[in-house]
C-alpha cells in the first residue's frame, strides 16, 4: 500500500468521532414558565432580550409572566389576534340530547361558549365548550385570562376542524357530557353543564391506582412543568378567580383536570 494512502487512512481513523445528532434537537423554542420565573429571567436564560420576548408572544414589557404560561423564543410569522368570544343557544342534536337518558339539565339551558385558544403548536384557533348558561360568562373570563397568559390548550371542539389528527377524544377540554360519575349511577357535573375538564391527558385524574385517561402516567409527576399542565399556582388560578372548585385540591382523590362550580 503506497505511503501516502497509508497516512491519509491513518488521519481518517484519528479523527474525533461525532455521535449522530438526536432527532427533535434542534434549539427549543418554547419556555413554560415556572414559580419565581420573571420575563426578563427566562429572557436572560434563553438568549434573548425582554423586549423581544414580550414582543413576540405579544405580553406588555410591564405585565408579569404568569406560571404555566408557554413563551414562544422566537418571532412568529403573524402575531396573536385579541381573544374574541361568543355565545351561542343549541340545539338537542347538538349537545346529543337523549330524553329517555333524563339529563339533569335541558338543551334550553346550555349554552355553547366560543374562546379563542392557543393549541400545542401555538396557532391561534376558536374553540368552544357547552355549559349551563349561567356558567358562561365565567368560562368566558377564565378562557380569556388562559389566552392572556398563553397558556396552552391541546384541543377544543370542533375536533374535526382543530385537530383533525387526533383521534383520542379524551385529550380534547370540554364541558357539558350527559353521564355519570364513574363506577357508579351518581350524575357527573358535567351532565349538568357546570363543570369544565382543562387538557385530560396533560392533567389527569387519580383515584387509588386508577388514572384517567389511560397512558397519562407521565404526567403523575406534578412538579414538572409541561405545556399544557395546570398547577395551583398557575392556570388554575384563572377558573378559581371565576368562582371554580378545582379537582387538584381533593384530597379521597386527584382530578387536576376538573373545574366546577359545586366543588364534585
Amino acid at each position: 500500500m503506497p505511503k501516502r494512502l497509508i497516512a491519509v487512512l491513518t488521519a481518517l481513523l484519528l479523527l474525533p468521532v461525532l455521535a449522530p445528532t438526536p432527532a427533535g434537537a434542534a434549539a427549543t423554542v418554547w419556555h413554560v414558565v415556572r414559580p419565581g420565573e420573571t420575563l426578563s429571567y427566562v429572557a436572560a436564560l434563553r438568549g434573548v432580550t425582554a423586549g423581544e420576548l414580550a414582543a413576540w408572544n405579544g405580553i406588555p414589557a410591564n405585565v408579569p409572566v404568569q406560571v404555566d404560561a408557554v413563551l414562544r423564543l422566537n418571532q412568529p410569522d403573524v402575531p396573536l389576534p385579541d381573544f374574541r368570544t361568543r355565545i351561542e343557544l343549541v340545539t338537542p342534536a347538538s349537545v346529543n340530547w337523549k330524553p329517555l337518558k333524563r339529563c339533569p339539565v335541558l338543551p334550553i339551558n346550555l349554552r355553547r361558549v366560543w374562546v379563542s385558544y392557543i393549541d400545542f403548536t401555538g396557532a391561534h384557533r376558536d374553540g368552544s365548550v357547552v355549559v349551563r348558561k349561567d356558567v358562561a360568562e365565567r368560562a368566558q373570563q377564565a378562557f380569556g385570562t388562559l389566552y392572556r397568559w398563553r397558556f396552552r390548550i391541546m384541543g377544543m371542539a370542533p375536533m374535526s376542524i382543530n385537530n383533525p389528527t387526533e383521534k383520542n377524544m379524551a385529550t380534547v377540554t370540554a364541558g357539558y357530557n350527559c353521564r355519570a360519575v364513574g363506577g357508579t349511577s351518581v350524575w357527573s357535573e358535567h351532565a349538568s353543564g357546570t363543570a369544565i375538564d382543562i387538557n385530560p391527558f396533560q392533567n389527569p385524574m387519580i383515584r387509588g391506582r386508577s388514572i384517567a385517561p389511560a397512558g397519562s402516567q407521565f404526567y403523575l409527576q406534578r412538579d414538572r412543568y409541561l405545556i399544557g399542565m395546570v398547577h395551583p399556582e398557575g392556570a388554575a388560578r384563572a377558573f378559581m378567580w371565576n368562582d371554580f372548585h378545582w379537582g387538584g385540591r381533593w384530597t379521597s382523590l386527584k382530578d387536576y383536570m376538573h373545574f366546577s362550580l359545586t366543588n364534585k
